[in-house]
C-alpha cells in the first residue's frame, strides 16, 4: 500500500447527533449502577510505580480479570514478586490462589500477566514479564476450565513455565501479551515484536493440540511528517483486538514516531491519530474502514502508516495523545473506543505529557454509527491523570468510561451518547490510578467488575481488591 490520506468519507462530528445514532427502544433501560459488593484478592499485592502505573493494574493486560462458566479469574503478583493466578465461585468472596513457578524479574510495570481461555480443550494459558525481551509461558490441563467444581485448584494444575509457546519461539523482544478467543474456541496471543517507536504487532494461534505463528502484521517502516519533522520508523500501539459476536475482529489503534523531530517540544509524546482496521478472517488479512485490504499478516503487505484510509480521527504529536486506551464492540457489532488527549483550547504544544495531561486532559469517545458514519463525543469530565481510561457497553449499548481512581461516568444510547455523567466517584475506594475490567463478564451476565490497587508509596506492599456493579437489567 503506496499513499497515506485521510478518511474523507466519514469525517468526525465535534459533537455526536442523536438522531444518527438510532433509536432505542422505549423500554430500553438509560445506564446505572448498582454496587453489589466487593473483595479483597490479596491484602499485600506487589507495588512499585513505573512508567507512572502498577504492573498488577495496567489497563491494556487482556486479561488480568475474567469470568468462565460460575467462576472468575485474576493474576496478579505478590509482595514476594510470585506471580499468582485465583479463583473464586460467584457468591463466594473468597479467592483461591495457586503459585505458578515464576517471580517476576524487573520493576516495570509492562511486565504484567495476562490470562487467555482455549475452549477447545477447556486450558487457561498465562504470558507473562515481558518488555521488550522474552516472556513466560505457562498452561493448564486440558478440561480445568470446563469442570472447576470437579478438578482441584492447584499448583498440579499447571505445567512447568517456559520462555516459549510450547516449543514455539517467537522473539527475542516481545512485549504486551493479549489472548483473544476466536469465534470457533481457538486462542490467539497478540503482540509486539521489538521496541516502542521501532515495532511491529504480530499473532500466534492455539487451535488446542500445537500454537503456530501466524506472523506480523503491522509495519515500522515508512516517512510520517508533522509540521515540525519527519520520521521514518515508529510502531502501532493497539487500544484493543476484540472479536463482536458476528466474528470480526476490530482494532483501533495509534501511531508513535521513534524520531522526537515530529514534536512541537521534547517534554511531548510522538503518538499521532486514531486509526481503525478489522479483520474479517480471524486476522489474516486487515481491511481499512472502507474495507479495502491493507495488509496480510505473515506477508511483506502489512498495515502501514503511508496505507490509506486508516485515520478516523485525525490529530498530529502535539497534544499528547494516550497509546492503548481501551475499545468496546456494541451489539451490532459496531466499533467503539475512548482516547484521550490535551484538546487544542489548552494549547497547541504540550510540553510535559505528564504534568499537562494531568492539568488538561480529556477523553473522547469515538464511534462508527448506525450509517456507517464516525462521530466524536468530549465526555466532560477532568482526566486529572496521565492515565488510560476504560471502555464497556451494557446489553442496552449505554457506554460506561471507567476513569483513573476508578470514577465512572456514562452516557445513553438514547441520547446519542451526549448525556455523560458520573455515576461513581471512586470515593472511599483509595484507587490509585487504572483499573483492570474483567470484560468477559459484562457479556455473561451484565455485571461491571473492576480490579484495582490501593494507593500506597515506594515499594511498600498494598491491598489488591475487586468492586462489582450491577448493570441495567
Amino acid at each position: 500500500m503506496k499513499r497515506r490520506t485521510l478518511l474523507t468519507a466519514a469525517l468526525l462530528s465535534t459533537v455526536a447527533t442523536p438522531g444518527l445514532a438510532g433509536i432505542a427502544r422505549a423500554a430500553d433501560p438509560g445506564p446505572s449502577l448498582t454496587q453489589t459488593g466487593s473483595t479483597t484478592l490479596d491484602n499485600q499485592a506487589l507495588f512499585f510505580v513505573s512508567y507512572d502505573g502498577l504492573v498488577n493494574n495496567n489497563s491494556f493486560q487482556k486479561n488480568g480479570l475474567l469470568t468462565y462458566k460460575g467462576y472468575q479469574y485474576a493474576v496478579w503478583y505478590t509482595a514476594d514478586r510470585n506471580a499468582v493466578v485465583g479463583r473464586r465461585v460467584f457468591g463466594s468472596n473468597t479467592w483461591s490462589t495457586v503459585k505458578v513457578g515464576h517471580t517476576l524479574r524487573y520493576n516495570d510495570s509492562h511486565n504484567v500477566i495476562s490470562m487467555g481461555i482455549s475452549k477447545v480443550d477447556g486450558r487457561l494459558h498465562l504470558n507473562m514479564d515481558s518488555h521488550s525481551d522474552g516472556f513466560t509461558y505457562v498452561k493448564s490441563v486440558a478440561g480445568l476450565m470446563d469442570n472447576p467444581a470437579g478438578l482441584s485448584w492447584t499448583t498440579s494444575r499447571f505445567g512447568a513455565p517456559q520462555s516459549t509457546l510450547d516449543g514455539l519461539a517467537l522473539t527475542s523482544q516481545f512485549t504486551y501479551p493479549q489472548f483473544v478467543s476466536t469465534p470457533e474456541g481457538r486462542l490467539q496471543l497478540s503482540y509486539r515484536v521489538a521496541i516502542s517507536g521501532n515495532g511491529r504487532n504480530a499473532l500466534a494461534e492455539y487451535d488446542g493440540t500445537s500454537w503456530t505463528n501466524l506472523g506480523e502484521w503491522t509495519s515500522s517502516t515508512g516517512t510520517y511528517t508533522s509540521e515540525h519533522g519527519s520520521s521514518t520508523a515508529r510502531n502501532m500501539y493497539l487500544h484493543g483486538i476484540d472479536y463482536d459476536k458476528n466474528g470480526r475482529l476490530h482494532s483501533f489503534f495509534t501511531w508513535r514516531e521513534q524520531n522526537g523531530a515530529v514534536m512541537c517540544n521534547s517534554g511531548g509524546i510522538t503518538n499521532h491519530d486514531t486509526g481503525y482496521v478489522y479483520s474479517d478472517d480471524r486476522g489474516r488479512t486487515w481491511r481499512n474502514n472502507a474495507g479495502a485490504v491493507v495488509g496480510t499478516t505473515g506477508s511483506s503487505d502489512r498495515v502501514s502508516v503511508t496505507d490509506a484510509g486508516l485515520v478516523v480521527d485525525a490529530l498530529n504529536p502535539d497534544h499528547s495523545l494516550m497509546n492503548q486506551e481501551s475499545q468496546f464492540t456494541d451489539s451490532a457489532g459496531q466499533p467503539h473506543a475512548l482516547i484521550s488527549y490535551v484538546p487544542g483550547r489548552f494549547g497547541q504544544c504540550t510540553t510535559n505529557y505528564v504534568n499537562n495531561r494531568t492539568a488538561n486532559g480529556r477523553v473522547f469517545h469515538v464511534r462508527k454509527n448506525s450509517s456507517g458514519a464516525w462521530q466524536k463525543t468530549e465526555i466532560p469530565v477532568p482526566l486529572n491523570s496521565s492515565q488510560r481510561t476504560k471502555l464497556i457497553l451494557d446489553k442496552y449499548d449505554n457506554a460506561y468510561a471507567i476513569f483513573p481512581f476508578c470514577r465512572i461516568a456514562a452516557a445513553s444510547k438514547a441520547s446519542g451518547y451526549t448525556d455523560w455523567r458520573i455515576l461513581f466517584d471512586g470515593a472511599g475506594l483509595n484507587a490509585f490510578g487504572e483499573v483492570v475490567i474483567d470484560e468477559s463478564r459484562i457479556w455473561q451476565d451484565n455485571f461491571l467488575s473492576i480490579m484495582y490497587q490501593e494507593k500506597s508509596s515506594g515499594t511498600t506492599p498494598s491491598a489488591l481488591r475487586s468492586v462489582n456493579f450491577s448493570l441495567p437489567a
